[in-house]
């Protein structure tokens, strides 16, 4: 197993640096450099950018010097000194907007993915066990409902539905009168009252995705021969299915780790913007049409680098769920 895993972790390393470099070249994309973007801005407000300011920055990006050094000078600060750049659409530090953001998306993003496992598998198994009966039918239908109903349409109704009924603005983390509160028992249930619903929201397609590949992956192994066999030997139905056919179902809910995490990370920008929540993805939006490079560049990469570690999660475990998958390595 740990020959296994070193093997991942080194093909893991130039991954990461072939991904570092596609981000830069992402980020020199737009005509011109980051000056030239930020020089135009400020004309268009009517500012002009000070010589001593102009100066610093092209020393700062080695904008001067030639693309291999520029790429040099943006990943060693990312790596040794935490610094993404500036946003030129916010004027600060992309860092410090990240450190507002990442937090709230982080927590919303693992809790989403523990609802996505704690309902799906239990729905999964049963649907499977129980074919054609009318839970299976029940569940079957809601998963359908679940993947074609946009997340921003099911914001909005849940948002309607919590104002109508329970009186709660479901829109933001948190309500308005708690928001500049210090930390209380009752901001803390405030909290918790407004957090399930983006976790429902986002949680709502993966949940549905996972019941029917878990259901049919099920359904694949209760009819191998190996089953049959143990049915026909006396084995208890319940112990047999638990320790055989739902432990190789299961791969999916491993493998699938590597695209859940940076989604949830990214996060649904208009769903975000409907709910009003602080996260990365109406940042990566308003970056995207503001073409603000670094910003974008960060969000991107940090995207891309969950992608990567997402994989590498989900081959360790896939190697302990499944000893197939690493014997094969």
């Amino acid at each position: 197993m740990l020959r296994y895993i070193g093997r991942r972790i080194l093909i893991l390393i130039p991954t990461l640096a072939a991904i570092s470099v596609i981000t830069f070249v992402v980020i020199q994309l737009p005509p011109g450099d980051y000056l030239t973007t930020l020089t135009a801005q400020r004309a268009a407000q009517g500012d002009s950018m000070p010589t001593g300011e102009l100066a610093r920055l092209t020393e700062r990006y080695a904008l001067d010097e030639p693309v291999i050094v520029q790429y040099w000078q943006w990943i060693s600060s990312i790596l040794f000194h935490g610094d993404f750049g500036e946003s030129f659409d916010y004027a600060r530090p992309v860092s410090a907007l990240l450190s507002e953001r990442l937090p709230l998306t982080i927590a919303l993003s693992v809790s989403t993915l523990i609802f996505i496992w704690v309902v799906s598998f239990p729905i999964g198994v049963y649907s499977a066990i129980r074919q054609y009966s009318v839970g299976d039918y029940g569940f079957t239908f809601l998963g359908y409902l679940g993947l074609a109903v946009p997340n921003f349409l099911i914001a909005l109704l849940l948002m309607w539905i919590g104002l109508q009924f329970f009186g709660l603005n479901a829109g933001g983390i948190l309500s308005p009168e708690y928001r500049d509160a210090p930390w209380s028992p009752a901001k803390v249930g405030d909290l918790l009252a407004h957090l399930w619903i983006p976790i429902v929201i986002w949680g709502t397609a993966g949940t549905a995705g996972n019941i029917r590949v878990l259901r049919a992956n099920l359904l694949d192994e209760l009819r191998k021969p190996y089953v049959v066999a143990a049915r026909a030997r006396g084995m208890p139905e319940r112990t047999m299915t638990i320790t055989y056919p739902v432990r190789v179902a299961m791969n999916p809910f491993f493998s699938t780790i590597g695209w859940i995490l940076p989604g949830l990370i990214a996060a649904d920008a208009i769903t975000s913007k409907v709910l009003n929540l602080q996260t990365t993805g109406p940042l990566m939006l308003r970056a995207l049409l503001a073409q603000d490079m670094y910003l974008a560049g960060a969000i991107l990469l940090i995207s891309a680098v969950l992608v990567v570690i997402g994989t590498l999660v989900s081959d360790i475990a896939l190697g302990w769920l499944d000893p197939r998958v690493r014997l094969r390595y």
